[in-house]
């Protein structure tokens, strides 16, 4: 009975023995199971209140992308409005018919070395007006001129525009540096060499040049528009069945008939004078 207990007391220990050490085991393996990920956040739809608007796409000239063509129409057509209130003598301009970008004029010229010149000129306006540079400016033929290119007809005028500036600048502006180049000649950097040192130099020959110029310009008067539009302006010889009868209407006033009189004008927010809308005193907004 003695040896039996003692044998079970060893096959306690053996026991005691093999828990311990399996545990020490355990404990200094570590578990071969998957990594610890944080829990999923649930997917919250927000409300149409707490969705934040997307950017508005903007053009180049600042304005909304879809609202930009509008603005440039407006500026225009204020700028076409500002022009034919200087009423600037021997000058005329009318936007193409195909694009507001585009302008017709034609220049007469009444005195001075270019007299009798008839002068057709197309302005060509950037499609980010008033935020670009100034616009061009070409002749239908090359004019004789210090400031006119001899081969290309454009006409100088970064010499008055360096730098277009929209809250300043106008198309008018432009238009009456157009007439005044031809009254006032300038001979500073020229972009035609040779008609700025015969006009320094040589004043007869300049102006036989000037005049054979002139005589050649007035030659392609009656000659198709350059460029196929509708409002491209067009010269024809007088034929008196038809010209006579408009001749007499624009020598006489218009005179308002009684019900055009008693027609009271629409409300206009817009300021005498400003291209901008919205600018006259008392304006809703």
């Amino acid at each position: 009975m003695v040896m039996a207990s003692g044998s079970g007391r060893r096959d306690g220990g053996t026991e005691g023995q093999r828990r311990s050490s399996g545990e020490s085991e355990q404990s200094s393996v570590r578990p071969s199971g998957p990594k610890k990920q944080l829990p999923v956040v649930p997917k919250v739809t927000p409300s149409l209140q707490s969705r934040a608007p997307p950017a508005p796409a903007t053009s180049r000239n600042g304005t909304h992308a879809s609202y930009g063509p509008y603005f440039l129409e407006y500026s225009l057509l204020a700028e076409y409005t500002l022009l034919s209130r200087q009423h600037l003598p021997g000058v005329y301009v009318q936007p193409s018919a195909k694009s507001s970008l585009t302008w017709f004029g034609v220049l007469f010229i009444r005195q001075g070395i270019y007299q009798d010149g008839v002068f057709k000129f197309t302005i060509y306006i950037p499609d980010n007006y008033p935020d670009g540079e100034c616009p061009r400016v070409l002749f239908d033929f090359p004019i004789f001129h210090p400031l006119v290119d001899p081969t290309t007809a454009e006409l100088d005028v970064q010499r008055a525009f360096s730098k277009w500036r929209r809250n300043q600048n106008h198309i008018w502006h432009l238009v009456a540096y157009i007439r005044r180049v031809f009254y006032k000649i300038e001979t500073a950097s020229p972009w035609n060499p040779e008609a700025a040192v015969l006009c320094t130099n040589d004043a007869e020959l300049f102006k036989h040049k000037v005049v054979d110029c002139v005589k050649m310009c007035n030659s392609h008067l009656f000659d198709p528009p350059k460029i196929d539009d509708a409002h491209a302006i067009r010269f024809s010889p007088w034929m008196p069945n038809m010209h006579d009868e408009v001749r007499e209407r624009m020598l006489n006033h218009w005179k308002p008939t009684e019900e055009q009189q008693s027609q009271r004008p629409g409300l206009s927010w817009v300021k005498p004078g400003s291209p901008w809308p919205f600018s006259k005193d008392g304006s809703p907004f």
